[in-house]
This record gives structure tokens, sequence and C-alpha cells, in this order.
């Protein structure tokens, strides 16, 4: 796509992840140069109108609105990124398809299996480009974890397991939000499962799944709207699946929001013939690779774990500040919506684009489905 104009940038819902996505256009120009495309903030669309204004002011949006299908119809409006809760995705996407803007989707992809297949159904006459948020596979770790298995380094794999572990919901007396109420889509099998699912799968293609276990820990939990009563429909704090990869490897994958102790705690680990991987978020500058083509000797040679410093290392045209600077959490959305607008600029589909979202809900439907419930 070429144009000598800005893109307008769309933004609906402005809660975390809004901020975190105005915070990429913001800044990619800084950091990519050259940005493959200019974006100006149009819009965005919030749940009420004080909340609408003030993401206004604080961004310089053009437009502040609590309708969010007419911001999506404006003529200046591109590209519409969907930052709302799970249960608002659908309307919004399918909105957004119609209008034939450039969509960039939070994970999940939807609320329900059903919603996602009305979705596959639009993809089929689409054109623009679309992606999902998976913002963990653009960080340099993990990208130098994809190029070391796509290099045959570690071989072939003989397990694997990974976890996405959060504390946030130990308290029983924790009010219930929209990302735990099961009538919105919530759990942490969308909310975080998502994510490390996701995450494996691109390292290791695609993942079946054989068993699944899940645990509510609070059966109620107090409502924000009225915190003089308890509301009962509480998605799962806990999901433990097996799985395997298309060559039989099997693995354990773990998300929870009652793991005492963790902060935001993504972490994996890969086991080959030739070699294996580690990684841990809470340590997001370094790579852990142990390479059996090193040499082995009486006192150890130089065989066992390394530790590659992967800190800020992406290619051309990133690497602002410095690939020797620590890294934060906010770089790897950043390099997310770059790849989105790379592939804007050249007419490409999103990767990991919307029908990957489908497949994604596919499967953690099918997780769903199965699981045995403890507890």
């Amino acid at each position: 796509m070429q144009t000598d104009r800005p893109l307008g940038v769309a933004i609906l819902g402005f809660g975390f992840i809004g901020k975190v996505h105005a915070y990429a256009h913001l800044n990619i120009p800084l950091f990519y140069d050259p940005p493959p495309l200019r974006t100006r903030l149009v819009g965005v669309a919030t749940s009420s109108k004080e909340s609408a204004a003030k993401a206004k002011a604080l961004m310089g949006f053009e437009v502040a609105t609590i309708d969010q299908l007419s911001l999506i119809d404006r003529d200046d409006v591109d590209i519409v990124h969907i930052c709302t809760p799970n249960d608002l995705h659908r309307e919004a996407l399918l909105a957004a398809m119609r209008a034939g803007k450039h969509i960039y989707c939070d994970k999940p992809l939807t609320a329900t299996l059903a919603e996602a297949e009305e979705v596959a159904a639009a993809l089929k006459t689409y054109k623009a480009t679309g992606q999902m948020t998976f913002n963990y596979r653009f960080l340099p770790a993990t990208m130098r974890a994809r190029q070391l298995v796509d290099e045959g380094r570690l071989g072939q794999i003989s397990h694997f397991r990974g976890a996405y572990l959060h504390a946030g919901s130990i308290d029983r007396n924790r009010p219930l939000n929209w990302k735990a109420d099961a009538s919105r889509g919530g759990g942490v099998l969308n909310d975080l499962g998502s994510h490390v699912i996701d995450l494996l799968g691109h390292l290791l293609g695609p993942l079946e799944p054989m068993h699944a276990v899940t645990r509510v820990w609070a059966k109620q939990r107090f409502s924000t709207a009225d915190p003089s009563w308890k509301i009962a429909n509480v998605g799962e704090d806990f999901v433990m699946v097996t799985m395997r990869t298309a060559d039989g490897a099997p693995g354990v994958v773990e998300a929870s929001k009652i793991a005492t102790g963790a902060e935001d705690e993504l972490r994996f680990e890969i086991h080959g013939e030739k070699g294996a991987l580690r990684f841990n978020l809470m340590e997001p500058n370094w790579l852990e690779f142990c390479d059996l083509d090193d040499s082995e000797a009486p006192l150890g040679g130089e065989r066992g774990w390394k530790r590659i410093a992967t800190a800020g290392r992406y290619p051309k045209p990133g690497g602002f500040p410095s690939p020797k600077n620590t890294l934060g959490w906010e770089r790897g959305h950043m390099h997310c919506v770059f790849s989105f607008l790379d592939a804007i600029a050249k007419g490409q589909p999103g990767n990991p684009d919307l029908q990957h979202g489908v497949e994604m809900q596919r499967l953690l439907d099918r997780i769903a489905k199965m699981a045995t419930k403890v507890g």
C-alpha cells in the first residue's frame, strides 16, 4: 500500500491494552528508521463519555465517542484496533471487515467459538490486512528461539513444557472483572493460555491437545458494580493441558492466575536430540541454549546451558535505542504493531493473521470442552 498521507487509526477500548497500542503508534517513528508507513491517532471509542474525553485529552485523538460503529465507518479511519473486552470483539470485527478497514485485534479473537466462526465466514471476502496481537512472538529472545529451531539446532524434539503464571486471583475476595467473567469470554485459558499456546505453536508447529484440567479457585466473586452481592459465573483460574506436536513430541502447558509468588512469568523449555532452549519473560534480555555439538570433557568442556544476550537486538530498521539496552515489556507489543504496519505497506496478510485467531479459538474451545473440572 503506497500512500503519502498518514493512515488514520481508531482504537476501540482504552483500558490497559488500548493504551499499549496507542503507545506503539506514537513511538514506532522513533524506534524504526524509517517506519513502514506513517499513522495518526484519529479516534477512540470507550464505554463512557468521561473515559473517552480523558483518552482524547491524554493522547491527542481528534475524535472521542462511545459509538464504536460510527468511528469504524469514518472515511478518515484506515486502521481499527480492537482492544475491548472479549464479548465486544465480534461486532467490531464484522463492522470493520464490512468497511474494508485494516484490523489489529487483541487476543482472543472473540468470546466464543460460534462468534469466531462468524468471523471465519466473513474472512472469505475480506481483502484488507488483519493481524492478531500475539506479542510474545516479537521479543528478540523468542525470535532467536524460532531461528534456532528453524536452523535445526535442536534436532528432533523429545518433549516441551510451557507456562504463563500470574497470582492476581489468589485472593478470593478480589472482585470479578471482565477477564475472569465466563459470560464475557473470560477465564485464564483465553487470557493467558492463548499466549503460551500460541508461542509454543509458533516455535514447534501445530499442537494437538490430549487431556486438560481446570480449576475455579473462588466459585463466587464480588461484583464490581455492587460489592454487596456476589456473581457465580467465574471463569477458570487454572488450566493444565497435555499436548503433542505433529511429530508426536509430548508437552505440558499451564496457565494460572493463582500461582502465588508469580508476577508475569511466561516461560518455556524445549528439549531435542541436539539441543534445548529455555526462556522466562521475567528475564527478557536472555535466551538460554544448550548445544550438544559443544565439546564435552572430563572437567565439563564447553557443554551446558549458555545465556544468549538478546536484549534489544531487533533487525533493521529497528534497533533503537541500542542492541545492548535492556528490554521493556512493551517493546514486544511495539514490534508486533510494526510488523502489522509493514504488512499493510507491502499489501500482505498480517502474521499471525485473523484466520490464525479463528484457529486458536477452535483449539481453545476443544481444550475447554475436554477439560476435567477439579476443586
